[in-house]
């Protein structure tokens, strides 16, 4: 089996496209599934083996290459203001649609539980090159959820959802290392605005933000109970709290509601604590595995 693959992704030349990006992900997930992060003298017995060990890695390297040069022309492109079809173009529409509402193609059972990242996550981190922030033991308060980032199709499907203009602000409640401002601010002429505790994922997204030219978004240490949220007017929250403090970060946002019309985005177990407010109507039937649609009444 692992042989026949071989042969076969040897006599793809259309894999070393640009534009093949996510079957080139599909061949190296492929050829990962035989490939053990080990030595290649403790591949198999023989001298057939060893060849065939070869030949694989040889594959990876060439596709992971035209990975590499494919990222590092779109990050040129996104850094010289060629945006937002530069990275949209390489995303299937009717794939985000298709897989961001598929049932538990998402946050299941709670963050962490069946996430279903996917080929766009791979183009993203490829591109914009999100650097672990190396904190180990973060504190948090006791409804304070971990940290996990939004999958990049929910982040597509909230931009088409939103149909977010320059007189938007998207306001990120629980940031983390900034994916979804970052990715708004690329893909479309809204500003961004991250919030965010941890001051090492604030540094790390404002260091991304800077590398990409991204000047429209913007990532501040703050916590979501006492941040300005006087200019947002589209808040997402990837359920980054709960209890106490999504209740009172929800009377905030009802409160700036009452001076203008406010759009809210929800994704994960929040989704249908948000649902019960009063002052709010769903786009769509709320679901937690997937990106729900808020407007506030009036």
């Amino acid at each position: 089996m692992f042989e026949r693959l071989v042969w076969q992704l040897e006599n793809e030349p259309s894999l070393l496209e640009p534009g093949q990006l996510r079957q080139r992900l599909e061949a190296l997930d492929r050829l990962d599934a035989y490939l053990p992060d080990i030595p290649q003298t403790d591949f198999g017995t023989g001298p057939n083996d060893a060849g065939l060990y070869r030949r694989a890695r040889a594959i990876c390297g060439r596709l992971e290459a035209v990975n590499s040069e494919l990222y590092e022309a779109i990050r040129c492109e996104i850094q010289r203001g060629e945006r937002p079809e530069t990275l949209l173009r390489w995303i299937d529409s009717s794939s985000v649609v298709e897989e961001a509402a598929r049932p538990g193609s998402g946050a299941a059972g709670g963050p962490g539980g069946g996430m279903g990242y996917d080929y766009m996550d791979e183009l993203v981190s490829g591109v914009f090159q999100f650097e672990d922030p190396g904190v180990e033991d973060v504190r948090r308060e006791a409804e304070m959820v971990f940290y996990q980032p939004t999958p990049a199709r929910h982040i597509f499907s909230l931009i088409g959802l939103t149909a977010l203009n320059d007189t938007d602000v998207l306001v990120d409640l629980g940031s983390g290392l900034g994916h979804v401002p970052l990715l708004v601010s690329a893909c479309t002429r809204a500003r961004g605005i991250g919030i965010e505790l941890e001051a090492a994922y604030v540094e790390r997204a404002q260091q991304c933000a800077q590398r990409l030219n991204l000047n429209m978004v913007t990532f501040l240490q703050q916590d979501a109970r006492a941040a300005d949220l006087s200019t947002g007017t589209v808040f997402y929250l990837y359920t980054p709290f709960v209890g106490s403090i999504l209740s009172e970060v929800l009377n905030r946002l009802r409160r700036e509601a009452a001076t203008r019309r406010i759009r809210i985005c929800t994704y994960g177990p929040c989704t249908s604590v948000v649902a019960e407010e009063l002052w709010l109507e769903a786009a769509a039937a709320p679901e937690m595995d997937r990106i729900v649609l808020f407007r506030s009444r009036g």
